[in-house]
């Protein structure tokens, strides 16, 4: 873990991972915007941070800035690429890294990890997604499920669909209400 944990300080988005958490949201890069402010979906016109208020997942809208607060709450961020960023188009080759994704989640075992983009979900699924919760898992004992959201970019407005992001919050109400 050492080596991960070296590079991590290259990250142009800190991890903001700790074990046990209920959710991580995981996106594919930041954007250049993201980048810039080191806070994660800080581009105006993301969904992002409106969307987690509106269906519940937090009880106020956060800035994102404020990201850290997340903790708080249970919930965890991170990104397939940390070392660029800009559009999915946008970055070079093989930017995802989805054997380190894999690895940091099997060590902090989440209860979900919510992909926000379909691109997202398919770099770690090896397939074509629909939205929802996928029948995967991760973690030596299958801890954590999977599931994948309409991305909230203002780029992937065509796509948006709050309605699975709200099945995503009930998915969580029912795993940590019993």
């Amino acid at each position: 873990m050492g080596e991960s944990a070296a590079s991590s300080t290259n990250y142009l988005v800190p991890d903001l991972l700790v074990p046990g958490l209920r959710l991580v949201f995981c996106g594919t890069a930041p954007s250049t915007k993201s980048a810039a402010e080191k806070s994660y979906y800080a581009k105006p016109g993301n969904r992002f941070w409106p969307t987690l208020h509106q269906t519940g997942i937090t009880p106020r809208r956060f800035l994102p800035s404020e990201y850290p607060q997340l903790l708080d709450l249970g919930i965890g961020l991170t990104d397939l690429c940390k070392v660029h960023c800009g559009t999915d188009a946008q970055l070079p080759d093989n930017a995802f890294d989805a054997d380190a994704f894999l690895a940091k989640i099997e060590h902090y075992q989440p209860k979900i990890v919510a992909f926000t983009s379909k691109n997202a979900g398919r770099e770690v699924l090896n397939r074509h997604p629909d939205y929802g919760l996928q029948p995967e898992r991760i973690g030596s004992n299958s801890t954590t499920r999977l599931f994948v959201l309409p991305s909230p970019s203002g780029l992937a407005t065509k796509f948006f669909d709050i309605r699975v992001w709200q099945l995503l919050a009930d998915t969580i109400a029912e795993k940590s209400g019993g």
